[in-house]
């Protein structure tokens, strides 16, 4: 057992498996890579992972931090070597890299990760999460950043029973969805544009339907509906009634914003800062990017090590 610690350890704080031998000073570092090619797999990883945060659960402490019904979401990058697959180069951060797209529970928790490409619109990846989550914890509220947001995933959100509660930086520029052409407000029409298209909805229904319950089945990801309904969005028209339903839904959610001052003062950010804060102080070892090889395998045991 005390072997398998420090390989978790040696690979979590990115120390490799010779800086660690000779901090511990009980083991060979040839000790550590054979346990680690040998005896760990991602798969047992991953079970550990849940192994652990459904012991955290049990703990009476987590319940006064949260209830366990909200989860943020929200992407940090890990700098990777640029001859591996899953490393890219990122505009914003500069640097060849990965980004980790971690949900966080209000227990303060990391309940299911996953590496996703650089410079992506993060909302398409936001619902992955949630339909794979296989701890205790089932979280159904999501706040998240403005890149957490778009209409077609606000209306396959509200499908699969997700709440979704963005920070949306320049909201104000958003136009509201009328729900007919004839409605008309006294102080707020200003806000409100084209109405929805409820009869396309409703011709799609059982198509929106089907996918919905797909996801749910993990037959396909979130992700994937959305990037290949979103490749044809002219022309596609389910990816049109998913954006009519997201619509509608937003605006509804921007009506609350607007009416519930404790639905504004909302704030997932700090949880998530401080996750990531505690994330970087484990790696420790090196400042550069990530030592363990160039194939893509590597980088997500590294990520994995890292949140067990």
């Amino acid at each position: 057992m005390a072997r398998y610690l420090a390989t978790v350890f040696c690979y979590g704080c990115n120390l490799g498996p010779s800086q660690t031998a000779r901090a511990l000073g009980t083991l060979d570092r040839r000790q550590v890579v054979w346990i680690h090619a040998h005896h760990i797999t991602e798969d047992q990883l991953d079970a550990a992972i849940r192994h652990v945060i459904n012991a955290y659960n049990r703990f009476a402490l987590p319940r006064y931090w949260g209830s366990g019904r909200q989860a943020a979401a929200d992407g940090t990058k890990w700098d990777l070597y640029e001859q591996n697959l899953l490393s890219e180069y990122h505009i914003r951060y500069g640097g060849y890299g990965g980004i980790g797209y971690y949900h966080v529970s209000d227990t303060y928790i990391a309940f299911f990760s996953h590496f996703i490409p650089c410079g992506v619109w993060e909302a398409v990846y936001i619902l992955d999460g949630l339909p794979k989550n296989a701890t205790d914890i089932q979280p159904d509220i999501v706040p998240a950043d403005t890149q957490g947001q778009n209409a077609p995933v606000f209306g396959l959100a509200y499908l699969l029973g997700i709440q979704l509660m963005p920070r949306i930086r320049n909201w104000q520029g958003l136009v509201f969805a009328r729900p007919t052409s004839g409605t008309q407000y006294v102080h707020i029409d200003s806000l409100f544009g084209p109405p929805v298209d409820w009869d396309l909805i409703a011709r799609h229904v059982p198509d929106m339907l089907r996918v919905t319950l797909s996801i749910k089945e993990g037959r396909i990801a979130a992700s994937t509906v959305l990037r290949k309904l979103s490749s044809y969005s002219r022309k596609n028209k389910l990816y049109q009634a998913f954006r009519e339903l997201g619509r509608a839904v937003r605006t509804q959610f921007l009506l609350r914003y607007l009416h519930e001052a404790e639905l504004r003062a909302t704030r997932a950010c700090p949880r998530l800062r401080r996750f990531s804060g505690r994330r970087f102080a484990q790696i420790f070892g090196t400042l550069g990017p990530s030592s363990r090889g160039r194939r893509d395998h590597h980088a997500r045991r590294g990520h994995n090590f890292n949140e067990l």
